[in-house]
């Protein structure tokens, strides 16, 4: 089997089972899985920032610094949304 067919194959069920796992996550559970969805996104970063420093080819400097980009993003905007959901728990003086 060719190795892109079978990498193609691993990416496709990762994000149908990503898609219907997140999907039923209940809202009282959203920011405890936002904060470790944040760890896994600063994994994430430190391997983007090793594709894209590794300078191998053209293709994966380009693609590290995209990972990089979303990455960065998404933690970035999990930070937020688990800030202001924390906020909404703060007693009101």
């Amino acid at each position: 089997m060719d190795p892109f067919i079978a990498a193609l194959a691993i990416f496709i069920l990762a994000v149908f089972v990503g898609f219907e796992v997140i999907t039923k996550v209940p809202p009282t559970l959203h920011t405890p899985l936002m904060s470790g969805s944040n760890a896994i996104s600063g994994i994430t970063i430190v391997g983007a920032l090793i594709a894209a420093g590794e300078k191998a080819t053209t293709a994966t400097t380009i693609l590290g610094v995209i990972a990089l980009v979303f990455a960065t993003i998404n933690v970035v905007g999990g930070f937020l949304v688990t800030h202001r959901m924390l906020r909404m728990f703060r007693r009101k003086d």
